[in-house]
């Protein structure tokens, strides 16, 4: 996927190319289970209307939002507090609990209010890390079955985590897989039977390691780029990957010039562009891509659909991502300047027209806060 110098900005900021028959279809709305709204404590790089209206943007009318927050969200006060400041949303949101070494306990208690539990076991951006076993072996313990143990585990974590998600009887999800040898491992395990899903992140797809030249701190991420192999391995292995999930994590353009650059880079918006154009190329079927960003996200955290919800896509000419323009307040992409073969027209939810061709339509909060009630 070349990089291109930019033109004039067309409705909906893509820049066209031009070339290809256009063709239209109609989607479910995107589930997406990786997602950093930065809310509490990190207001200045997203905010709970700006990182919704970025996922209206890309297709998304459900997203899970991680617990690295400061503070972050490790036990039930936290998560209703955090549930509060999430009710003007422009999509639906679920939370997630984070695991630290002495909360196990607390944790399980508030579970019901909570999409998942977040375990950190490798290096990241925020507070939460565990770094024991027995601290480890405590949540898998505690936290109660049915509900996803979601792990940051890269390398030989990820057979940690297999193997305490087998000793336990615990679903174990491992975000953001990025290595030839994890998915590898992965596809052995559902192999024999154990109860273990994973998601890859599109810049594992479409970036790796010799883009950071151009891309410099703008390519800082956790887990970091890795080799071409790696990526082709992701490509190879796809039936063995459950979701697509962006791994939205925006930083402020000065924090990514800055003397320490924080690790991440936003993705809602671009995510959906980037997959339909693998739809172009033959990489995978529309189907394959409805079930890797929507049904099965879906089913395996228990996020509800809202009735009348869908997005309208484009597949065909090329567009250029661009350098600004985004929703989110971070408000660039590592994609910037990417051809691309298809893009998001419109998104409803419950009903209404919520985006079209670039400008968000929602004159009130459509969203809902899942996992405390009533979400249809």
């Amino acid at each position: 996927m070349r990089r291109q110098r930019q033109g004039r900005p067309s409705p909906g900021f893509f820049v066209p190319l031009g070339g290809g028959a256009v063709t239209r279809h109609t989607l479910p709305g995107l589930v997406d289970v990786h997602v950093h709204l930065r809310v509490p404590g990190g207001e200045h790089k997203e905010t709970v209307a700006s990182g919704t209206a970025a996922a209206l943007a890309g297709g998304v009318t459900a997203l899970l939002a991680m617990p690295n927050t400061a503070p972050p969200i490790t036990d039930g006060a936290a998560l209703a507090d955090a549930r509060r400041r999430h009710a003007g949303a422009l999509c639906d949101v679920g939370i997630f609990l984070g695991a630290t070494d002495a909360n196990a306990a607390a944790a399980a208690e508030a579970a019901g209010g909570a999409c998942g539990l977040k375990i950190y076991v490798d290096e990241t951006y925020g507070p939460l890390r565990i770094e024991t076993l027995p601290a480890l072996a405590a949540h898998f313990a505690a936290w109660p079955r049915g509900k996803p143990i979601v792990l940051h585990a890269e390398q030989v974590a990820v057979a940690t985590a297999i193997g305490l998600g087998a000793t336990y009887g615990q679903h174990v999800h491992i975000a953001h897989v990025s290595r030839a040898e994890e998915i590898a491992l992965i596809a052995d395990a559902k192999a024999a039977g154990l109860a273990v899903t994973c998601e890859v992140a599109p810049h594992h797809l479409f970036l790796t390691a010799d883009d950071l030249p151009a891309l410099g701190s703008f390519g800082l991420m956790r887990p970091p780029l890795a080799r071409p192999a790696d990526r082709d391995a992701l490509w190879a292995h796809l039936d063995a990957v459950d979701c697509i999930a962006t791994d939205h994590a925006p930083h402020t353009r000065e924090e990514k010039l800055g003397d320490r650059p924080p690790p991440g880079v936003p993705g809602l918006e671009t995510t959906l562009p980037l997959m339909l154009t693998a739809v172009h190329d033959g990489r995978l079927t529309l189907d394959r891509l409805v079930a890797l960003t929507s049904t099965t996200p879906a089913r395996l955290f228990g996020v509800p659909t809202p009735d009348e919800s869908r997005v309208e896509v484009e597949i065909g000419p090329a567009w250029v991502l661009p350098e600004r323009g985004y929703h989110t307040r971070a408000d660039w992409s590592p994609f910037a300047g990417m051809t691309v073969r298809g893009r998001v027209r419109t998104t409803t939810l419950r009903g209404a027209e919520v985006f079209r061709d670039g400008e968000v339509r929602t004159a009130e909060p459509r969203g809902r806060v899942l996992f405390g009630g009533a979400a249809g």
